[in-house]
């Protein structure tokens, strides 16, 4: 068995990055790359050559080209010591064209150029613009290839905090740096009380988050910023959010609670503590920070009221699959056991009905007979009424409950005529025995390899209901990033949709084999 699903893993990791392959060459080799500031309003503020620069850098941060501007490369070459200061400031002098650079300019623009086309890369000089009054640019860059960028994002996939974070992103190390663990979280008990209380937490001084693990009375209640998963920076939805929070974090109102600051100052606020991450000199640059922190841990997020994107949509999406075991099942039986009466007329003009009728016209059918019914028709995070969730829950499992109801039908018709339940009859069972002990138990265990995939298929959501609901979940994500070409997006929730479908199957398996003991996935000798 453990031999079995290791294989089946393995064969579904192979799958995903296949899949994640496939999908980097449809978005950023079939797609014009200038479509991801379709929805950029600061793109349309720039021109000539500011607008070349900004194109390059985003470029660069979502995983389209390698840049490298002029001043950088000198840059660079100053900090190794290879040119000194002086020079460096002298060859970033331009002409207004390349005639009138001075000679230290014209060296390291030819040094620049010669390195760079060795490398690969395509060399550009934007000279000075006299209309827009914008200085020269000079700048290489180079296409990276798709096995390139299929291998630096399953390489930045799962990060690891450490000590080491500040130094490596300053250059400054911080005095004390290193991890304690305490059980009883400053944050709790620095509130001017005599009485501690039990409060575990790991606390980081070096590393990019403060808080490494903690608790509190939120679920899941166990916290942890030690290991984090990035699914790659989001272009336009979430901009330079990571796809991964832009799933699992909470979303607007923001929600207030009573906070004691480092310092000792409490006050109502909607900041997170716990999520502190760390910014050189933050704590000195504003009022702001200096009354409230005592180190750089600075940046953090704000409590909101909402659920995750994740959270809607795994929320209305086990309500539906709940509904739909709940009502599928039991019909498909009923179906089954009176075969050609009305019954089984009924239900099977039902599964003809949600077959032949297309989702998108039978979804907005309900939807304007739920608003006709004064239900809510769309979502809206200002209000706080859980009648929002039975119209989209309705539309999701209805077609689930056709597909239940056909199959458990179909499979329990089939096992009515199988020979052992003749041999059943003949022996002497009642038929309610026969159902009971035969047909319900063998019929059964193909519906039940599709539940643990109708679970986690809760949370990437339903992609056609949620955008007609504006449902602010994971599957409304996903269109909203196709229409807005955010590739990152796109990328990332393939990854988390298809890492999701690996895990179903292997949890479906592991769920028959336990249902019914005579399957068995291990090799058997000849």
């Amino acid at each position: 068995m453990i031999k079995y699903l290791l294989k089946r893993l393995l064969h579904g990791l192979v799958s995903v990055v296949i899949v994640i392959a496939v999908v980097m060459m449809l978005v950023y080799a079939l797609i014009p790359r200038y479509r991801i500031f379709a929805k950029d309003p600061l793109y349309n503020k720039t021109q000539a050559n500011e607008r070349a620069v900004y194109e390059q850098q985003a470029y660069e941060s979502y995983g389209y080209v390698d840049y490298v501007p002029y001043a950088e490369w000198l840059a660079e070459l100053a900090a190794n010591g290879e040119i000194d200061e002086e020079t460096r400031s002298k060859a970033v002098q331009f002409g207004r064209k390349p005639s009138k650079d001075s000679d230290i300019a014209k060296e390291y623009v030819e040094k620049f150029k010669d390195y760079y086309e060795s490398q690969g890369y395509t060399v550009v000089r934007l000279n000075y613009d006299s209309k827009t009054k914008q200085r020269q640019v000079y700048y290489a860059t180079k296409d990276i290839p798709l096995i390139v960028r299929l291998g630096r994002y399953f390489t930045n996939l799962i990060q690891v905090d450490n000590v080491h974070y500040v130094e490596d992103t300053t250059g400054e190390k911080l005095e004390n740096t290193g991890i304690r663990f305490t059980l009883y979280d400053p944050l709790y008990n620095d509130n001017g009380e005599s009485k501690k209380v039990f409060s575990p937490a790991i606390i980081g001084n070096g590393t990019e988050h403060k808080y490494l693990l903690y608790f509190d009375d939120e679920f899941p209640y166990i916290h942890q910023n030690l290991i984090s998963l990035h699914l790659g920076l989001s272009y336009s939805v979430n901009k330079d959010i990571d796809i991964f929070n832009t799933l699992s974090d909470r979303q607007d109102p923001n929600r207030e609670v009573t906070v004691t600051f480092p310092t000792g100052l409490t006050e109502e606020s909607p900041r997170d503590l716990h999520s502190a991450t760390y910014v050189q000199g933050s704590r000195d640059s504003l009022l702001l920070y200096s009354d409230r922190f005592t180190d750089d841990y600075t940046n953090v997020t704000m409590y909101k009221k909402n659920m995750s994107k994740t959270g809607f949509s795994f929320v209305i999406g086990l309500i539906s699959v709940a509904m739909s075991y709940l009502l599928g099942v039991p019909l498909g039986i009923l179906m089954a056991r009176r075969k050609n009466t009305w019954v089984d007329s009924l239900g099977t003009v039902y599964v003809i009905f949600i077959i032949a009728v297309p989702s998108l016209a039978y979804i907005f059918l309900f939807r304007e007979l739920g608003g006709m019914m004064g239900l809510p028709k769309s979502f809206d995070l200002q209000l706080d009424s859980k009648l929002m969730y039975v119209l989209p829950v309705v539309s999701l499992a209805l077609p689930s409950i056709a597909n239940l109801m056909k199959w458990i039908r179909r499979y329990m018709i089939d096992q009515q005529n199988s020979d052992y339940v003749k041999f059943a009859r003949s022996g002497g069972l009642s038929e309610n025995e026969i159902f009971r002990k035969h047909i319900l138990k063998n019929a059964i265990i193909p519906i039940v390899h599709g539940i643990p995939g109708s679970i986690l298929g809760s949370l990437v959501g339903a992609i056609i209901t949620e955008s007609i609901y504006r449902v602010p979940g994971a599957g409304y994500l996903l269109t909203t990033a196709i229409n807005a070409y955010d590739n990152g997006v796109i990328v990332g929730l393939t990854l988390f949709y298809s890492l999701l479908s690996v895990l179903s199957l292997i949890l479906g398996d592991i769920l028959m084999s336990v249902i019914d003991p005579r399957i068995s996935f291990t090799e058997k000798a000849r």
